[in-house]
């Protein structure tokens, strides 16, 4: 899935976070602040902290994971053919490196230890956990295997330890993605890229074989409404045509028809698609086995098949339309999926402009649903933070959690434990000339967290 915004350099080995150590005195308030998700609006919460800091005023920043592994989305969402996306990690591992931050990773919030008393120790809390499930169509069908969530198969590619077992075959020769987003467009271009070109990615091992064997030549991307009111960004729609190996197919007409539905005046980013997209459209076709194509105006009312789904119908302009295919991939968009102490309202968690109650605060898409890029995050943490800040009184100075969560017997992993593992990626990724090679097995991450190596 790609989140877009800042491209802040390449790769790097992590850097080591040294010892807890804060500043002790009569004049110095030190807060205990709980983070709860290690994805990109968790780590912007934890740098609008430090950026806050004064001679009088310190933060204890927890920042909890519920996998062994940090970084959320940067991790398990970008498309691996978009290393450069991925590189805002740098600047994760710049915050998880202040003194004053601890990852606490591998600690499920919600059974492991509640919602309710992590809120009774820090003085506040920060849930940054997203919202990791696909929506659904709710037409017919849509039970019917190889029917699957772009949020299951962003996270099947991507090497998420919990969906490496997804069933996905590409055995037959057509896809169909229901959706008019950037995810929706990294999931048909996965489908549609030549398996070769991901080679040199962190395309999960298991992923990266079932797409070398797969047989899916024919991948149509379809919009339930025009192409003015996609919601594609066109640096991703330019870099289409850039794929050798497949062709990529707009009908002139649909494009001409939304540049007249949009007016004359249409806004800046609606113009910018819609002249990527009539590039595409004039664009002349290439002598090549794959094609990407764009539909746009339908509307999925059922998908059919018996032990599989064999085709799906659309309401179009034209009237009803039944289109054969092996393979779908809904991709309209996320929910929450729930935890408790918290009420789902919308496509987030609900709030009043990131305050939940109490001390408990909500940023990134728990707090407005899955919208907007990796920048988006940072400001919308920032304001967050600097409410937690106002509403903060007196500091608690409770006891560390930690020897808790072990007297229950989670194994949490620090940041020294998934620099291990980071370090384990790294190092057979260049064995391998790729970025990395994912750990997609919990039992060998935490293994390799806990060696000595």
């Amino acid at each position: 899935m790609r989140l877009g915004g800042n491209t802040l350099g390449g790769s790097n080995p992590l850097v080591s976070a040294p010892e807890r150590s804060l500043p002790t005195g009569d004049l110095v308030q030190t807060f205990s602040i709980a983070i709860v998700g290690a994805g990109p609006s968790g780590y912007f919460a934890a740098q609008a902290l430090q950026n806050l800091q004064s001679d009088d005023l310190r933060f204890a920043i927890d920042i909890y994971e519920r996998l062994p592994t940090p970084w959320g989305l940067v991790r398990s969402g970008v498309a691996p053919d978009h290393p450069k996306i991925k590189s805002v990690s740098k600047v994760f591992e710049n915050i998880a490196a202040k003194p004053n931050v601890r990852l606490l990773a591998n600690v499920n919030v919600g059974s492991d230890i509640s919602l309710g008393e992590i809120s009774a120790h820090y003085d506040a809390v920060v849930v940054a956990i997203g919202t990791p499930e696909g929506r659904s169509l709710g037409i017919p069908g849509e039970q019917l295997p190889n029917v699957i969530s772009s949020a299951d198969f962003v996270y099947w590619y991507n090497g998420h330890p919990e969906f490496a077992d997804v069933a996905v075959d590409l055995t037959g020769t057509r896809a169909i993605v229901i959706g008019a987003g950037n995810v929706a467009m990294d999931v048909g271009r996965m489908l549609a890229i030549d398996p070769d070109d991901l080679d040199a990615t962190d395309t999960a091992d298991h992923a990266l074989k079932a797409l070398h064997q797969s047989r899916i030549r024919d991948v149509t991307i379809v919009a339930r409404r025009g192409a003015e009111s996609a919601s594609f960004t066109s640096p991703e729609l330019r870099e289409l045509p850039g794929l050798e190996s497949t062709n990529v197919q707009i009908e002139r007409t649909d494009i001409a028809i939304a540049l007249e539905r949009a007016g004359a005046e249409p806004e800046k980013h609606v113009k910018s698609n819609l002249d990527a997209m009539m590039a595409i459209a004039e664009s002349p076709t290439r002598n090549v086995e794959r094609t990407l194509r764009f539909l746009f105006e339908h509307k999925p009312v059922e998908i059919k098949g018996q032990d599989r789904v064999s085709s799906i119908i659309f309401d179009t302009p034209s009237g009803r339309l039944e289109v054969p295919c092996d393979l779908v991939i809904t991709a309209i968009g996320y929910k929450p999926s729930g935890l408790p102490g918290l009420v789902i309202e919308g496509n987030g968690y609900a709030n009043n402009e990131g305050l939940v109650s109490g001390n408990i605060f909500v940023v990134g898409w728990a707090k407005r649903g899955p919208s907007g890029v990796i920048g988006t995050n940072k400001s919308d943490s920032t304001e967050v933070i600097h409410r937690l800040v106002e509403s903060l009184g007196v500091p608690k100075n409770e006891a560390d959690m930690l020897p808790l969560l072990r007297e229950r017997g989670v194994k949490v992993i620090e940041q020294s434990g998934w620099m291990k593992i980071n370090e384990s990626e790294l190092s057979q990724g260049v064995l391998q000339g790729r970025p990395r090679v994912k750990v997609t097995d919990v039992d060998e991450m935490l293994e390799i967290a806990q060696s000595n190596q």
